[in-house]
Parts: structure tokens; sequence; C-alpha cells
């Protein structure tokens, strides 16, 4: 639907078109338990498999731009956007079933360049269908006020997937295995599978009708070249303060999602691996809300740059409180309804779900506001240069992002290399330490906390306010408008 230069999208496409970032979400959760996988069986180190991640999310940030060029170039019959999604969700399936089904068969001495090759074609796969998140968001919807609301849909699937997925590890294929075997990552993988498959084509039916070339930018073709990825850079403030914000932050999400930290947290200082799912469980919903009633009480009223700080600060102080609170009460006395070790309602257990609730609606108001943010620098793009790059502007944004954060696993891996666990991770039945429980601490809260305050010291620069982008939207309307007039005449003199 199109008034005025605005054009919306349906609810229902805007829905299911966010599926696909939880498509490629599930296979980053999938991989965050790869670190298991290698050490177990590829025959690596722990800092060497954590080098080995973050050198794949650097290969993973030089196929960004390559794959941005080539989502600029596109615009045929299946559209700019759709081929790059079910192209990439293919590479995904096969890549993954040859890492964890065939490795741990071949002979020790091919086992590692093995695995190495077939990572970084799964990166390939990961960024082709990634890109097309960030990129087809300027031509779903350019309405201010709708734009934010992708935030919803894509904060309650994440919420659901972060939550559901971690209570089948923790509480089912661990107990079941015994351990991060070869047989839990074969199960585990005939569950993601035919769930990211779906989601992926349902995405792919929610943008068909808005991956063509009248949504495009000005509607006009602008050639792009390599060059350009530099000129953006230095001149489009909103991608740079976007790119600050979000990669400094993105490493304390990885860093706090990561399966070690949370084995630290739960299983280690507060003895009870199957907390984590009871965790999930009681916080998903109330989390929900919270991002929900921040995007539609805040972003589509006072923009998503207000949003993003509302987030920010909240997160600052509910995570300095459950940094402070895991020394001041007892973590070993958190139970909850359901568990075998539950006697009643401690101090810490309330204090901790009441502050992880808070902290957790705050990080997801952050950070759904990045993937529509990402749209506004797109469309200030063509507002300041005329030229519409959706996929260089993603891909700028991502390559810089998965650089920065690709030390995520690195800084697991080294600081619990310095208190001694060079050869093995910390498992479930490492006994507990002060300096464990203090760099525990210091991965899910601390790193959080200094991401948040980077996000506030970006946005002090950002420049496109919620007023900003309406002055936008209204002069690509002029210019698409001069567009259609000029070719009209050219038809009529013809």
């Amino acid at each position: 639907m199109t008034t005025n230069g605005i054009h919306r999208a349906k609810p229902w496409q805007i829905g299911l078109f966010a599926l696909n970032n939880t498509s490629t979400n599930i296979w980053l959760f999938f991989m965050n338990f790869i670190a298991y996988y290698m050490t177990g069986y590829v025959g690596v180190g722990v800092v060497l498999a954590s080098s080995i991640i973050m050198g794949m999310r650097i290969w993973d940030a030089v196929t960004d731009p390559i794959v941005g060029y080539l989502v600029d170039k596109t615009d045929g019959r299946f559209g700019k956007n759709r081929p790059f999604m079910v192209i990439g969700n293919g590479i995904l399936i096969l890549t993954t079933f040859l890492l964890v089904f065939t490795t741990h068969h071949l002979p020790e001495g091919v086992r590692f360049p093995y695995f190495i090759v077939i990572y970084a074609l799964y990166i390939v796969g990961y960024t082709l269908q990634t890109v097309v998140t960030k990129s087809a968001q300027s031509c779903l919807t350019n309405d201010p006020q709708q734009r934010p609301t992708f935030g919803i849909y894509d904060g309650i699937y994440n919420a659901i997937l972060f939550a559901l997925f971690p209570v089948v590890i923790s509480n089912f294929l661990v107990p079941k295995h015994g351990d991060f075997t070869a047989a839990l990552f074969h199960e585990l993988w005939y569950y993601i599978a035919p769930i990211t498959i779906l989601f992926t084509w349902l995405a792919v039916f929610a943008v068909a009708g808005k991956d063509r070339h009248e949504y495009f930018g000005t509607g006009q073709t602008v050639k792009v070249g390599f060059r350009d990825y530099w000129e953006v850079l230095k001149n489009n403030r909103g991608i740079q303060m976007l790119v600050f914000a979000a990669s400094t932050d993105k490493i304390g999400q990885m860093v706090k999602s990561n399966a070690t930290v949370l084995i630290i947290i739960y299983a280690i200082v507060a003895g009870n691996y199957g907390l984590q799912g009871a965790v999930a469980g009681y916080t998903t919903i109330p989390t929900i809300l919270i991002m929900v009633m921040g995007v539609r009480f805040i972003a589509t009223r006072m923009g998503q740059k207000q949003a993003l700080l509302w987030g920010s600060w909240g997160g600052v102080l509910t995570n300095a409180a459950l940094f402070a609170l895991f020394y001041i009460a007892d973590p070993t006395t958190m139970s909850f309804p359901g568990l075998e070790t539950f006697n009643g309602w401690s101090f810490f257990t309330l204090a901790f779900i009441v502050l992880w609730i808070l902290e957790s609606g705050f990080r997801s108001l952050a950070g759904t506001m990045v993937i529509p943010m990402t749209a506004d620098c797109a469309d200030y793009e063509v507002y300041r240069s005329g030229r519409y790059v959706p996929g260089l502007m993603g891909t700028l944004f991502s390559s810089v992002d998965k650089v920065i954060s690709s030390f995520a696993t690195t800084i697991v891996g080294l600081l619990c290399a310095s208190i001694g666990f060079t050869e093995q991770l910390p498992t479930v039945d490492t006994p507990y330490s002060p300096e464990l429980k203090f760099i525990g601490l210091f991965l899910i809260f601390g790193l959080m906390i200094i991401g948040n305050l980077c996000n506030l010291i970006a946005m002090k620069f950002y420049p496109l306010t919620k007023e900003k982008m309406a002055e936008i939207q209204g002069e690509i309307a002029r210019i698409k408008a001069e567009h259609v007039t000029r070719l009209e005449e050219e038809r009529n003199e013809i």
C-alpha cells in the first residue's frame, strides 16, 4: 500500500519475513556449541578452538561486502532478495550436516583441514541468508511508524528461540547423552534443520509481493562499485554510529549466550545446570511483554533512536545490579517450582528473577532496533547521495560488526585459559572456584554493561531521529515523483 511516497506492508508480511532472521539465529545457536565438538572430536585445544571460531567470524566479515555487492546488482525474475535466502539456507543445511555427521569419521590427520573448509562454506551460506534480513527492510516498508514493528515479531521469535532451545539442551539432550557427544549434535540437527527450512520459505512467501523494483529506493537503477563502500563508511554518520553501538553490544550478547558461560553460571556457581531452562521458562513471556511495550510506546512514538537509548540505560542498571546480587546473596539458593531442589522462594531467587526479566526486556528492546535502524541508514544514504544500496549498507554494517564481535568466543576461551582451562573448557562437572565465579559474572554481566555504555555514547552522535526520518521519506518520495514525471514526458515525446 503506497500513500504520498510512504509504502506499508501488511502485518502478516512483516511477521513472516522476520522468520528469516529467526532461521539464521537458530543456526547461530547451533554453532554456539561447536567448540565442544571441536575439542572433543576434531582434536584441538580450547584456545585454538576459540581462535578458529574468531577467524571464521572474520572470514564472515570478508564475505559480507562481496555478497552485499551481489545483492545490489541483482534485480531479476525472482527479485533482489529471495534468491539469496533460498541458496543461503540450502548451504547452511548441507554444511552443518557435513560438519557434525562426517568429520569424526575421517582419519585424525584429515579432520582439522576438512572441518575448516566446511566451516568456511557454512559462513558463505550464513552471509547469503542474513544479508537479506537487513537489505529487504527498506523495500518491505518505509513508514517510520511501521518499520519498528519488525522488532516486535523478531523479538518474540528470538525470545522463544533462546528460551526453548536452552531447555532442550540442558534439561533433555545433555542428560540423555551425558555430554556434548556426536549423538547430541546429530539429534539437535534433526530438530533444527526442518524448522529453518520452513521458516525460510515462509519468509520468502512474505517478502515476494514487496521484492519488486518499484519499492527499491528512488525507483531508479543506480550503478554501484566497490569504491562506494569507503565513501559510505566515510560520510554516512548514521551507519558509523550504529555499527559502533551494535558491534560492541554484540560482543556482550554473544558472550552472554555462550554455552561455556551459561555452564559456569548455572552448573558451577549456582550448582544446577537445569536452572537455565527454568529461568528461561519463567522469564520468556514477561521479557516479550516488556519488549513489545517498549516498541509500541517508545519506538513507534518517539523513534528507534530513543528506544535504543532506553534499552541501553536499562541494561546498564540491571546488569550492574545482577553482578552485585551474586556477591550479596547466595546463588546456590536459587531454585524454582518443578525442580527437585525447590524448598520455597529464596531472596536470591526472587531478586534474580525480577532483575533478569528487566534486563532481558531492555536487552530485547535495544537489540530489536538494530535491523530496522539499518534500513533507516539505507534510506538516509538515498537521501544523502542518491544511491540505493541496501546490500552494501547491510553488509557494511555486518562486516565491521562481525570483525569486532568475532572476539567474543576468544574472550571466553582466553579468560578460561587464564585460570587453568587450557585443554578443556569448564563442564557441568567442574568444581566451583572464586576465580571461575568472577570470570563467569564478568562475562555474562560485565561485558553487557560495557556494550550498553558504548550504545549511549554512539547515540549522542546518531542523526536519524523520528523527525529526520520523516523528512528523509518525504524527499525520497519527491525524487520518485520527479523520476516518474520525467519518464512520462519522455514517452509522450516519443
